[in-house]
């Protein structure tokens, strides 16, 4: 009367003591007799273990046997409270005996232990949970039966599972490993979520849960998609049904709720069937062969009709004729799989190993009010590939046929279980995606073209840049003022001010002068070389750069003929008011020009008529508007007509009158430079 939870499979499984884990009763018993395959070995594993030890393991402990019977031999005696073990136990044979004793005491829990062949080196119990591994990738072994009461779980697929949650709990619930056999999971740890959904799959029921600094999912073999009722793949004509539920309403509509309406998440009522016994049921044809992992039901989904139903069978067949019900390995009667609890919950069930057919059939057993029901199937393609033939040896000789047919349908579904190309039953459904892919012909191939295909790239690289260098290269080569080829008409409108333009008919090179060029020629000749420059707009001085700029007028100057030095003075003609587009005229009620130093001239001789009279400011009179001269400077000719003793200021270097021989001329430096050849 000491035997807690106990699942023994054939390869793995798990035991407590009774009331675990709450305090075990006083003087109990139990005794669990453990066997695997021949030529296999156990190993037993304690997740908890908390007996009372006061009288040194005299009436209560634990006590392990190498073999079943008399014939037995102890391993070892076990006590303590919270006793920590660290290794595995290892029987001698295929057979051990676990035998728990408790006697009077007052507190301790008892214990829990899960067991395997000795080939899973890698296994846990059902209380560890993803807290306990360092790793961020693992694989472990689970055992069977670790569906347990007293462990909580919080979370689903695809989104994960909190870290505090049983992994071997959480892989059942995922439909990784089966409750009865037990297997392998691949267990991979990632950042946590702020929220974790519940749900039923499995006859596990995940709670809410809050958040959490990690995570887990698990890896598969992949084979858990959608097989087309939701989205429509499968036709309405392969899903039928025994019988069909059809009545009038209230005001006299007729009601059909006929098995095509049996798709999940679709809008509308479900199917249901017209007669509610255990007959009944609802099937679907694939066309062609499947591998169904697993099922997904929720109740009618219309909440004036509470209909669902809560317990069903599955039945699989190739031929529509004979029907086989679903069993697990190793397990002697029909599978019964939890249904829904309410109508509107998606409820999840894994075939472990997959169902392999062409025609499948949903028997409901338990349902609340009528039987309704939508569906979705889970799994992919089969493909047997390259199995060997199979040649099924005659039946034994019976006269009961019934026995024989039996026979051969068991036959061939353990069949088809072996021909399953993905690993299924004993053998765990995980697909490794991280080991290395084999070498192949495609590898050398890669081996050859990425580096041809770097070099490539490499080589257009550089032709781009060397080609950026060269046209940066041009455009300083081109003229200070010169605009590029690609937006000389743009800028020339917006920057004509600024940069050198074109006359009317052509475009001028500008003419320079050196001071050496300018002292060999005759004073008169000086002027008349200096206009042969147009000047049409004015041109401020830009970076201190004197030498190169020539100061002019800044408004444009009328159409005619050129101006001369025997022209009239612009100044006693009637004003003509042509402004030029980019120019803004002085203001009419300012001065256009400076204002002329009023100088004592009684100091300062009269120079000889034949020289012209260098000044940086407009003459009083008629005289000629300025010039440009070398260097910037300015140039005014005082009329022959004119006083010989209205003179400003002098060449630089030139005391008084000197000789034209250089012609270097003082630039004020406060004044406002402004040129032109002929004034407005």
């Amino acid at each position: 009367d000491g035997c807690g939870h106990t699942i023994l499979g054939p390869e793995s499984g798990t035991l407590a003591s009774i009331n675990y884990p709450q305090t075990s009763p006083n003087s109990t018993v139990c005794e669990w007799e453990i066997r695997v395959k021949p030529g296999q070995r156990v190993q037993l594993k304690f997740g908890d273990f908390d007996i009372d030890d006061s009288d040194s393991c005299h009436s209560s402990y634990l006590r392990v046997h190498n073999g079943i019977g008399p014939t037995r031999t102890e391993i070892g005696k076990y006590c303590g409270f919270g006793f920590q073990m660290d290794g595995l136990i290892t029987s001698k044979s295929n057979e051990v005996t676990v035998q728990f004793m408790s006697g009077i005491h007052a507190s301790g829990r008892g214990f829990l232990a899960a067991y395997s062949t000795t080939d899973k080196s890698d296994l846990i119990t059902c209380l560890d949970n993803a807290s306990h591994f360092s790793e961020p990738e693992f694989n472990k072994y689970c055992p069977a039966g670790c569906v347990i009461s007293f462990a909580d779980i919080s979370g689903t697929i695809p989104h994960g599972y909190r870290d505090s949650s049983s992994l071997c709990m959480a892989g059942v619930h995922a439909g990784v490993v089966s409750n009865t056999l037990g297997g392998q999971i691949n267990v991979v740890i990632s950042k946590g979520i702020p929220y974790y959904e519940g749900s039923l799959a499995n006859n596990v029921t995940s709670k809410v849960g809050p958040l959490s600094t990690s995570l887990f999912t698990f890896k598969t073999s992949g084979c858990y998609g959608t097989l087309g009722m939701e989205s429509g793949v499968i036709p309405d004509s392969q899903i039928t049904a025994s019988s069909i539920l059809e009545w009038s309403d209230q005001t006299g509509q007729v009601n059909v709720w006929k098995p095509e309406n049996a798709r999940l998440k679709r809008a509308g009522p479900p199917w249901a069937a017209f007669i509610s016994d255990e007959h009944q049921w609802l099937q679907i044809d694939f066309n062609k062969e499947k591998r169904i992992t697993g099922i997904i039901t929720t109740g009618s989904t219309l909440a004036e009709y509470y209909y669902y139903v809560s317990a069903y069978r599955i039945l699989y067949s190739d031929d529509a004729q004979k029907w086989t019900a679903y069993r697990e390995p190793g397990v002697d009667k029909d599978k019964i799989f939890q249904g829904n609890t309410e109508l509107y919950q998606e409820v999840r069930n894994n075939f472990i190993p997959p169902i392999i057919a062409r025609f499948f059939r949903i028997n409901p057993l338990k349902w609340h009010q009528k039987i309704a029901m939508k569906v979705e199937l889970l799994g992919c393609q089969f493909s047997i590939g390259r199995a060997p033939k199979i040649t099924m040896p005659p039946p034994p000789q019976n006269k009961n046929d019934d026995k024989n047919d039996d026979f051969s349908d068991d036959f061939i579904h353990s069949v088809k279980t072996l021909l399953q190309t993905d690993k299924t039953t004993f053998t765990p459904e995980i697909k490794n995606t991280t080991v290395t892919p084999s070498v192949t012909k495609d590898v050398a191939l890669a081996a050859v073209l990425v580096p041809v295909l770097v070099m490539v790239f490499t080589t257009l690289i550089l032709i781009l840049v060397c080609a950026w260098h060269w046209r940066k290269r041009k455009k300083k080569s081109e003229g200070t003022y010169d605009l590029p080829y690609w937006d000389r008409a743009g800028w020339w409108k917006g920057m004509k001010q600024f940069l050198p333009t074109k006359s009317a008919e052509h475009e001028e090179t500008p003419v320079r002068y050196s001071s050496s060029e300018i002292s060999h020629l005759r004073p008169r000749e000086v002027p008349t070389m200096l206009q042969t420059e147009s000047a049409e707009y004015a041109q401020p001085l830009v970076g201190g750069i004197v030498g190169t700029l020539h100061q002019r007028s800044t408004f444009k100057p009328e159409e005619g003929k050129e101006a001369s030095y025997a022209d009239l003075d612009p100044y006693n003609s009637p004003v003509q008011e042509v402004y030029h587009a980019y120019a803004e005229p002085l203001p009419i009620t300012g001065p256009e020009y400076a204002t002329p130093i009023i100088m004592d001239m009684s100091s300062h001789p009269s120079a000889p008529l034949g020289v012209p009279s260098i000044s940086t400011f407009k003459a009083a009179g008629n005289q000629a508007p300025p010039l440009v001269g070398t260097h910037n400077k300015l140039l005014s000719r005082t009329d022959s007509a004119s006083s010989a003793q209205a003179l400003y200021d002098t060449p630089k270097g030139q005391p008084g009158s000197g000789a034209a021989d250089e012609l270097v001329y003082q630039v004020p430096q406060s004044v406002a430079h402004s040129t032109g050849s002929k004034d407005e």
